[in-house]
C-alpha cells in the first residue's frame, strides 16, 4: 500500500506538531493549554489526533531539534493533514515550506514571533522574515483572535480567506467567592518582560496607602534575570509582605488562586488573546488589563453591554495607577464590574467550539485538490 493510499484509509486523521514540554506542569502557558485542549476536543469533532511533541528551544532550535522536526514531517504519509504550532513552524521555513508540496499543512499562530519582548531589533527582523516565508507558503493559518487575523493579513500580506480564527474556550467554573471583595489581586502570567509585571509593581507602589495584596502565579524559569529584577523592585518599594511570586500553578492549586481573587490584573505589552482573562470571567472575576492585541476581544461585554473590567493603554503608568485606585476605593465601581463579569460569564464559549472551528479548517484542507509536486 502506498503512503497516499494509507492516508485515504483514515480520512479524518490529523497530525498535530507541537513544541516539546507542551504537557510540562512546570512550564504552563496559554499556548500549551490551547494545544492540549484542542487535542482533547478534536475527536469530538470527528478527527483522530496524532500528537508529535518536538523538543527544542523554539523558535531558536538547535540542529538536533531541526533534524527532529524534519524527520517528523518526512515520515508523514503523502496527503496527510498536519497542524503545526507556529512556535515550531514559523522560524524554519526551509524545513516546512518544501513539505507543502506533499502534505496538507496549516500553522497555528499563538503569537507573532517578533512580538516577543527582549529581542534585539535584528533578531526580531530575522524572525519576522522567516515567519512571513512560512505563512505565505502554507495553505491555511489558524490564529486565536480577530485582532491576530487582521494583524497577520496586513503584516505578512496573506490572503484573508486563508487565515482562520479559532478563539480559545473557557471551562465552566464556580463563582469565585474572593477575599474581601476588593483587595486580593491576582496576576496569572509567566514572569517575563512581555507580561509587564514590573509595570504592575510600580503602579501598586503608588497605591501603597490602600489595602491590597498581589499574588503572581506563573513560571519563573523563562527569564531569571527579570525575576531577580522584580524581587529587587518589590524590596525597593517595601512591598515584600504584599507581593508574592507563587510560581506555576495548575489544576486544583490554580483553582484555589482564582477562588480567592477579587480582581485579575494583566499588564502585558502583547497578547494575541489573553486566555487568563476568560478564565477569570468564567469565575465572575472582573479584569484590569492593558488594551493590547486580542485582550479587548477576550474581555468582551456582558449581554446588557456592561464592560466586565477596565482596559488601560499600554505604557501609561498613570492610567494604570488611576484604575487600581478607582477599584480599591470605589464600591460602586466594583459592584458594576462584578455584575458585568457575571453576565459575561454566562456568555463564554467552550473549547468544543474552538475544536469545531479548527476541525472546519482541517476539513477544508482535506478536501482541497492536492498541489502539484
Amino acid at each position: 500500500m502506498s503512503r497516499a493510499d494509507a492516508t485515504m484509509t483514515d480520512p479524518r486523521s490529523m497530525h498535530f506538531v507541537m513544541p516539546g514540554g507542551v504537557t510540562d506542569p512546570a512550564a504552563p502557558s496559554g499556548g500549551n493549554t490551547y494545544d492540549r485542549r484542542v487535542c482533547r476536543e478534536l475527536p469530538g469533532a470527528g478527527w483522530q489526533v496524532h500528537e508529535h511533541a518536538v523538543a527544542g528551544s523554539w523558535p531558536q532550535p538547535d540542529p538536533e531539534a531541526r533534524a527532529e522536526l524534519a524527520r517528523v514531517l518526512a515520515e508523514r504519509p503523502d496527503g496527510s493533514v498536519v497542524l503545526l504550532d507556529g512556535l515550531v513552524a514559523c522560524a524554519v521555513p526551509y524545513i516546512v515550506v518544501p513539505e507543502t508540496r506533499r502534505l496538507r499543512l496549516a500553522v497555528l499562530v499563538h503569537l507573532p514571533l517578533a512580538d516577543e519582548t527582549g529581542l534585539t531589533p535584528g533578531r526580531a527582523a530575522d524572525l519576522d522574515a522567516l515567519e512571513r516565508k512560512t505563512l505565505r507558503a502554507v495553505p491555511a493559518v489558524v490564529t486565536t483572535s480577530d485582532w491576530a487575523a487582521r494583524r497577520l493579513v496586513a503584516h505578512h500580506g496573506l490572503a484573508p480567506a486563508r487565515v482562520h480564527v479559532a478563539a480559545p474556550g473557557a471551562d465552566p467554573a464556580p463563582l469565585a467567592p474572593g477575599t474581601d471583595g476588593a483587595s486580593q489581586l491576582l496576576c496569572v502570567a509567566s514572569v517575563t518582560p512581555r507580561k509587564g509585571q514590573h509595570l504592575l509593581i510600580e503602579a501598586l507602589a503608588e497605591v501603597a496607602d490602600l489595602p491590597w495584596s498581589l499574588l503572581c502565579v506563573g513560571g519563573l524559569g523563562q527569564d531569571p534575570d527579570y525575576v531577580t529584577r522584580l524581587r529587587e523592585l518589590v524590596d525597593e518599594h517595601g512591598l515584600g509582605d504584599r507581593v508574592r511570586f507563587a510560581g506555576p500553578r495548575a489544576g486544583a492549586e490554580l483553582d484555589a488562586c482564582y477562588a480567592a481573587a477579587d480582581l485579575l490584573v494583566l499588564t502585558s505589552y502583547a497578547e494575541t488573546y489573553g486566555m487568563v482573562v476568560t478564565e477569570a470571567l468564567a469565575r465572575g472575576i472582573p479584569v484590569l488589563a492593558t488594551a493590547v492585541g486580542g485582550v479587548p476581544e477576550a474581555l468582551g461585554r456582558a449581554p446588557d453591554g456592561g464592560l466586565p473590567g477596565v482596559l488601560v493603554p499600554p505604557r501609561d503608568p498613570a492610567a494604570l495607577v488611576a484604575a487600581l485606585r478607582g477599584w480599591l476605593v470605589g464600591p460602586g465601581v466594583r459592584g458594576r464590574l462584578k455584575a458585568a463579569a457575571r453576565g459575561r460569564r454566562a456568555a463564554l464559549g467552550g473549547w468544543e467550539t474552538t475544536a469545531q472551528r479548527t476541525a472546519d479548517v482541517l476539513e477544508q484542507l482535506r478536501c482541497e485538490p492536492r498541489r502539484a509536486a
